[in-house]
């Protein structure tokens, strides 16, 4: 088990919150003294305090900035594609 108290701001994590959950990419925005504020990135941005104690069940990984540039350029197509949608 691992905490979200391991997870540095201005980074992009893959994660999974508990056994068998769906894979989440994650952006920690602020790392106060007991919380942190995160970007949840699903069909839409949410926005979540979590504890710094609170767990998760796995850190699957930290992108990199070229690997956050590649989903960046692809969110954001899909993005504009559904507004075109309506």
């Amino acid at each position: 088990m691992y905490s979200y108290g391991l997870l540095e701001p201005g980074c992009y994590y893959l994660v999974q919150e508990e056994v068998n959950s769906p894979i989440e990419l994650i952006k920690v925005v602020v790392k106060s003294d007991n919380c942190m504020y995160l970007f949840k990135y699903k069909d839409e941005l949410a926005t979540q305090w979590k504890r710094k104690s609170d767990k998760l069940y796995d850190i699957i990984e930290c992108l990199t900035d070229d690997m956050v540039g590649i989903w960046e350029k692809h969110y954001n197509e899909e993005s504009y594609h559904e507004e075109d949608d309506d």
